[in-house]
């Protein structure tokens, strides 16, 4: 009998270590060397207490970074889960015939399978100021044309639309997923009491999916804040740091200026940021309460 009741948890225990090891023991160790001057040539750490926090803080950049991070998340918010979410009950809305449903899922989920890096190239070509499509196509309309990654204040911008057209479909795919288990009967009750479309997403689709959005809201947030690839394939952080973010700058820290004292910090400091916000995110929304 208690062989049965212990078997459960034998058959949690390779994910249980999985975690353990691959996540939470590299965080603690992480922080730990966040008060270490360390080098990638060196066997040796020098202990500095608090030293690479106040570097950290004091840096020019950081209010650089957290502007172009939290502008990311805030547009993608709006645009991936919001406008996802819309796009989701649209494809599940009977405006939309059943034989084409298959077809626009699939439609907006591709430019999430293109890797990322792919996706940073494709789109430093079409932004190019001489060849580019955009241009391009401004120059056929006689309209001026514009260096678009060039400019400091609009590069950080056309990196953020460039993620939009990429993973808004992703979050879309995922509603969609979520309103396809709402039951049936509470929106057929709903339409012979008189309920339209919008009123019934309103009432009914949204409320049951509030989980998954709650799911898609913390997605969304965290991949806000470690940000990386996009920056590093097409500006790379330029001009001068105007397109800066946390997680390249964590990569220039660790494998360009071999500082992975800092580069811990800069781990530290994202880690906080987001379990701070999926937490607030969870109790705002009452998760997993009735």
């Amino acid at each position: 009998m208690r062989t049965k009741k212990s078997t459960p948890y034998l058959y949690m225990l390779p994910g249980v270590f999985m975690v353990l090891f691959f996540v939470y023991i590299p965080v603690l160790m992480n922080i730990g060397y966040s008060f270490f001057r360390l080098s990638s040539y060196s066997a040796s750490a020098t202990f500095v207490g608090v030293d690479n926090y106040r570097r950290f803080f004091s840096d020019s950049v950081l209010p650089i970074m957290l502007r172009n991070n939290i502008a990311y998340c805030i547009i993608s918010l709006i645009v991936q889960v919001g406008f996802g979410t819309v796009m989701a009950l649209i494809l599940e809305s009977s405006a939309i015939a059943e034989r084409m449903k298959g077809f626009f899922r699939n439609l907006y989920y591709i430019p999430a399978l293109i890797s990322l890096t792919a996706v940073g190239l494709m789109f430093t070509f079409i932004y190019e100021p001489n060849l580019g499509f955009i241009n391009s196509l401004l120059k056929s309309l006689g309209m001026s044309t514009y260096g678009w990654l060039g400019d400091a204040k609009m590069a950080i911008y056309c990196i953020i639309a460039m993620s939009q057209w990429q993973f808004t479909g992703y979050i879309t795919l995922l509603m969609v997923v979520a309103f396809q288990n709402v039951p049936q009967d509470y929106l057929e009750a709903a339409a012979i009491d008189g309920a339209g479309p919008i009123r019934r997403a309103i009432s009914i689709m949204l409320p049951q999916a509030k989980e998954q959005l709650l799911v898609c809201t913390i997605i969304t947030v965290i991949g806000a804040f470690k940000l990386y690839t996009e920056v590093y394939a097409t500006t790379g952080g330029g001009p001068g740091n105007n397109s800066q973010v946390l997680g390249l700058f964590l990569y220039q820290q660790a494998f360009l200026h071999d500082d992975l004292g800092m580069a811990a910090v800069t781990g530290v400091f994202i880690f906080v940021i987001t379990v701070t916000l999926s937490i607030i995110q969870i109790r705002v929304t009452r998760s997993g309460q009735q």
